[in-house]
């Protein structure tokens, strides 16, 4: 990584700092590795840090080593209020853009620190002071053992920092199967094991802790895949009655779009998920091979992220939504069926 962004970080951790880590909204596996991970290791380093989410992320994120001292926004505003506008140094860590974070963006965008953007996605914004960003990477997570290595900092992974950052590249990579997975990413996931990540303990707190309902509502999703065999698409939907009548926990459909790129011949899945409270259609794209889904959702779903890994949303019903889609999958066809 480029050297003057480690002196850069460098520079401002020889003094004392009261300091501030965000993830984007609805924190995944490894926005919540890669911040409790910089926690941690600052913390140990002297400083004073936080993690600050903008809401709740998945139970089966809640294991990770002091998982339980992130700050939740939704739930303790006043707090993080607070430690925002105190905060000599912010990180904002796996996401690009202010308009990430739900309602921490206007606290972000009024405080006065320092920021340090941390992050993988394409296209970032210019709000950060320093600026690491590679779209080439794993994860952020990667990133952050990067960073670690370039302080000189290796030496002090704990094996509380190196479970955050190996569940953050587990779960980002998809057990290390997607393109972005490089020779040294498995590099740095072996390090993360040396210095004490206990990996099948990682895979255990994933994905076998599953309740009954998350696979019944499994079920239910693979029930109302619809196969465009034409367009080499699949497509889930979820209703808001559909989640209800499975007692849906935040996380319980983390992983469900993958399913349709298990289909022989399906290079583009999607699911769209009803969320009545706020008023939208949740939507996330996953592609194998050449075809884009972060240029598709940015330039028909409000969306973004990577080329085979992104997110959408809409304000049309679930049902529009999806016929809105279908419409679309013409334009695309050649692309689709190379």
């Amino acid at each position: 990584m480029n050297l003057e962004i480690i002196k850069a970080i460098d520079a401002l951790l020889q003094a004392p700092q009261r300091i501030v880590i965000v993830p984007h909204k609805n924190p995944d596996g490894d926005a919540v590795g890669s911040t409790l991970a910089l926690c941690h290791y600052l913390n140990n380093l002297g400083q004073q840090a936080t993690v600050i989410a903008p809401n709740d992320f998945p139970n089966f994120l809640k294991w990770l080593p002091k998982s339980e001292e992130i700050v939740i926004f939704e739930k303790d505003a006043s707090t993080a209020k607070e430690l925002i506008a105190n905060a000599t140094v912010i990180f904002t860590l796996d996401f690009n853009h202010l308009g990430r974070i739900g309602q921490l963006q206007p606290h972000l965008e009024a405080a006065t620190a320092t920021f340090v953007m941390i992050d993988h996605h394409q296209e970032p914004a210019d709000y950060a002071h320093i600026m690491y960003s590679d779209v080439s990477m794993s994860s952020t997570c990667e990133m952050v053992f990067n960073v670690l290595e370039g302080l000189n900092g290796l030496d002090r992974i704990t094996p509380e920092i190196a479970i955050c950052l190996y569940t953050g590249i587990m779960t980002d990579t998809g057990s290390f199967k997607y393109a972005s997975t490089s020779s040294r990413t498995h590099t740095v996931a072996a390090k993360l094991i040396e210095k004490g990540a206990n990996n099948s303990l990682a895979h255990h707190k994933v994905y076998d802790t599953n309740s009954p309902s998350r696979l019944h509502l499994l079920g239910c999703a693979l029930k109302n895949m619809v196969i465009l065999e034409e367009f080499s698409t699949a497509y889930i939907t979820l209703s808001q009655e559909e989640l209800d009548a499975n007692n849906f926990k935040k996380g319980d459909t983390e992983g469900f779009v993958n399913y349709g790129l298990t289909l022989d011949g399906i290079v583009f899945a999607v699911i769209f998920i009803e969320n009545k409270e706020e008023g939208i259609i949740k939507i996330s794209l996953r592609s194998e091979g050449d075809f884009s889904v972060n240029e598709f959702a940015r330039a028909h779903f409000n969306g973004g992220g990577h080329n085979n890994a992104s997110g959408g949303r809409s304000e049309m019903s679930l049902e529009e939504t999806t016929a809105y889609f279908t419409s679309l999958l013409p334009a695309y066809k050649d692309q689709l069926n190379k």
